[in-house]
C-alpha cells in the first residue's frame, strides 16, 4: 500500500496546476464532499463551542475524560468502535481511541489520525469559555490547540461517509489526553500511539502548525529537557576567586550558560533555553513543578545553583551533537566547583522525509483544486513538538498542521480564524479521498 500511495504522490508532484483552479478540477463525488462540509459548518462550529467550554487542562482528569466522552459519542454515531485507554500507569487521564475498518475488497490505505483532548489551561485559569468575536473569529481555550483540529478530523470523516468513501479505507483515531504535559514514563504514555503507527500507512496530525493556512508541517523539531546542577565552595565573599575557594556555584553556572550560547547558538534550527535558575547558599527545587526557593547573602559565596531548560533539534544526530557539546562545556569547570548536566528526551524529531514531501505535494494539489491556493512546508522553527513525531518514523508518509488556524496559542488571546474551519475540513477530506482512490 505504501508503494502504491508513493506512486500516486509522485504523479501529483508532476501534475501540479500552474493555472488558477477551476470547478472542473473536482469530479462529482468530490464536489458532493465539499458541499456537504459547507452545509454542515454550523454544526461543526457548535461542537467546537461545546468542547471548548469544557475545561480540559492536562491535570484536570475529569475534564479531559468529559471531552473524550463527547467525541466518543460522535464517533460511535458515525459507526466507529471507540475505546478509552486509562492513563493511571503514566499519571494522566488517558487517551481516546476510535477505529474503523473498511469492508470493500482490495488493498485499503490505513490512516492514523492524531489529535489531543487536553489544553494548557487548568481549572484555576481565568480563561475558560468560548467567545465569538464576530463572524470571523472566536476566542477560547483550545480553540486552535487543538479542539478545532479534533472537530475538523471528525467532520472530514463524516463527509467521507456521506459519499460512501469510508469503506475504502481503514482509520485509527487517537486523541491523547496529555499532549501539553506528557505522562511518565513517556514510553507508556505514547505506547498506544506507536502501536497504531506501526500498523498504519499514513499519519495525519490536526494541530494548527504555525497558524497559517498556507503552510503544513512535514518536519518538526524534537524536544527534551536538561538540568544543570552546580556546586561551589561556600565562604566569605571577600575570599572569592582565591585558589582554595574558587568562584562559587553561581559564577560557574553563568560560565556554563554563556559557553552554551557561544558554542551552539549558530547551529541551524537548534535551540536551547534555560527556563529556571536558582542559586545561593541553600536552595530547594521541585523539578516536577519547575519551581523552588533559594537563600543566600551578599557576603557569602554561593554553594549551590540549579538551572533547567529545554533543547530542540531537527534530527537525532543534531540532538546528540548538542548534548555531547553541552556535556563537554559542563565538565570544563572552574576551580573548586563541580557541575553535572542530565538530559531527559521527550518528543522525538520528525524528519522531512521524501514520503512527507510527497504527501505535502498531494495536499498542495488538493488545496489548489479547491481554490484555496498553494501550501508549502512550514519552517520547523515555527512549529513546536507534537504527537505526530511519535508516529512519523513508522509510516510511509506523515503530515501535520492541518487543523483550525488562528493565533495566540497557549495564551489567553488564543483566537481561531473560523473561516478556516470548513476550508481545512475540505482539504483533509479530499486528501484522504484521493489517497483511498489511488488516484490524483
Amino acid at each position: 500500500m505504501q508503494q502504491q500511495i508513493a506512486l500516486v504522490l509522485l504523479a501529483a508532484v508532476s501534475l501540479l496546476p500552474t493555472a488558477p483552479p477551476r470547478a472542473s478540477d473536482l469530479d462529482s463525488t468530490e464536489q458532493q464532499l465539499v458541499r456537504w462540509i459547507a452545509e454542515h459548518s454550523d454544526q461543526a462550529l457548535a461542537l467546537l463551542e461545546q468542547v471548548v467550554n469544557i475545561n480540559s487542562g492536562t491535570m484536570n482528569f475529569e475534564g479531559v475524560r468529559r471531552v473524550g466522552k463527547v467525541f466518543a459519542d460522535e464517533f460511535n454515531a458515525l459507526g466507529f468502535e471507540t475505546e478509552w485507554l486509562d492513563g493511571a500507569t503514566f499519571g494522566r487521564a488517558g487517551h481516546f481511541v476510535a477505529r474503523w475498518r473498511g469492508d470493500r475488497p482490495g488493498d485499503r490505505p490505513h490512516f492514523l489520525l492524531i489529535g489531543h483532548l487536553d489544553t494548557v489551561f487548568e481549572p484555576d485559569s481565568p480563561f475558560q469559555s468560548f467567545e465569538r468575536l464576530g463572524e470571523g473569529e472566536a476566542r477560547g481555550p483550545g480553540t486552535t490547540d487543538m479542539k478545532g483540529g479534533n472537530v475538523i478530523m471528525l467532520y472530514a470523516l463524516r463527509a467521507l461517509e456521506s459519499v460512501e468513501a469510508l469503506d475504502d479505507m481503514d482509520v485509527t483515531v487517537i486523541m491523547t489526553g496529555d499532549e501539553e504535559s506528557s505522562g511518565k514514563p513517556l514510553e507508556a504514555a505514547r505506547a498506544a500511539l506507536v502501536e497504531a503507527a506501526q500498523a498504519a500507512d499514513v499519519a495525519i496530525g490536526f494541530e494548527d502548525g504555525d497558524g497559517d493556512p498556507k503552510t503544513a508541517v512535514i518536519s518538526r523539531r524534537g524536544s527534551g529537557a536538561w538540568k544543570l546542577d552546580v556546586k561551589g565552595k561556600p565562604a566569605h565573599s571577600s575570599q572569592i576567586f582565591q585558589p582554595e575557594i574558587g568562584a562559587g556555584a553561581i559564577f560557574e553556572a553563568a560560565r556554563i550558560l554563556s559557553a552554551f550560547r557561544r558554542g551552539l547558538a549558530g547551529e541551524k534550527d537548534l535551540t536551547f533555553n534555560p527556563g529556571v535558575i536558582l542559586g545561593g547558599t541553600e536552595l530547594e527545587f521541585d523539578a516536577g513543578a519547575a519551581r523552588g526557593s533559594a537563600f543566600g547573602k551578599n557576603n557569602v559565596i554561593a554553594g549551590h545553583a540549579v538551572v533547567t531548560g529545554d533543547l530542540r533539534a531537527t534530527s537525532p544526530a543534531q540532538y546528540e551533537r548538542a548534548t555531547q557539546r553541552m556535556r563537554e562545556i559542563t565538565a570544563n569547570h572552574l576551580p573548586q566547583t563541580e557541575a553535572e548536566i542530565t538530559f531527559s528526551p521527550s518528543y522525538p524529531p520528525m524528519a522531512a522525509s521524501d514520503g512527507n514531501r510527497r504527501l505535502l505535494a498531494l495536499y498542495d494539489r488538493v488545496s489548489r483544486d479547491l481554490g484555496y491556493g498553494p501550501v508549502v512546508a512550514v519552517n520547523p522553527r515555527n512549529a513546536g513538538a507534537a504527537d505526530v513525531s511519535f508516529a512519523a518514523e513508522f509510516v510511509g508518509m506523515a503530515l501535520d498542521g492541518i487543523g483550525l488556524m488562528g493565533k495566540g496559542g497557549h495564551t489567553v488571546d488564543e483566537i481561531a480564524d473560523l473561516s478556516t474551519l470548513p476550508m481545512q475540513t475540505q482539504r483533509a477530506a479530499l486528501l484522504m479521498l484521493r489517497l483511498a482512490r489511488g488516484s490524483e
